[in-house]
């Protein structure tokens, strides 16, 4: 066997030392980032727990069933429509782009249902709200043009529904209610 340097024994040696310590330092990084399984505590929480609150939100079936209903009564007025549907909290649940709607409408659609939600009003009426305060045009994620309607249930909103696209938005709005309306049959 030929007998290798100084130079190249301490040169492997230290190859050596650093594959080791960083197997070791890579299996204790893997081990640091798996925390050991805690033990799973039950969490039992009663409905009348003052920490906990319920919300009422539509189906995805019912968001459906509205905006399709609102696309619906556009179409018979031969309008090309966009429909969307959030929930109390703001998410988009449905949008529908009718046939031919224009290439802002499902955006349009989404902020009016937001707003319409958010404030509990029709956005035709949150739009006159803008001659007292101009700033509320600012709060992103909204659009205060008429065209959205909420959905309540005993007064409280769950859901909005907004449609853009009609040449008003009287129009929009007259559409957006006929999905209101379609979910109380």
């Amino acid at each position: 066997m030929k007998k290798m340097s100084l130079r190249t024994r301490v040169l492997t040696g230290a190859v050596a030392a650093a594959a080791l310590g960083a197997g070791t330092f890579g299996a204790m990084s893997a081990n640091a980032s798996t925390p050991a399984a805690a033990p799973a505590a039950a969490v039992k929480a009663e409905t009348a727990d003052r920490n906990l609150q319920q919300s009422t939100h539509l189906t995805v079936a019912a968001a459906t069933k509205a905006a399709q209903a609102a696309l619906d009564a556009a179409k018979k007025e031969n309008q090309r429509v966009s429909v969307a549907v959030v929930d109390r909290n703001g998410n988009t649940v449905v949008t529908l782009r009718g046939d031919g709607a224009g290439p802002q409408s499902p955006e349009s659609a989404v902020k009016k249902a937001y707003t319409a939600v958010s404030w509990n009003a029709p956005t035709s009426e949150l739009a006159k709200r803008l001659e007292q305060a101009p700033n509320l045009k600012d709060i992103p994620g909204t659009l205060f043009l008429a065209g959205g309607s909420p959905v309540q249930v005993k007064g409280a909103p769950v859901a909005g529904i907004g449609v853009a696209g009609a040449p008003s938005g009287d129009l929009d709005e007259k559409f957006a209610a006929a999905g209101v309306a379609a979910l109380g049959r």
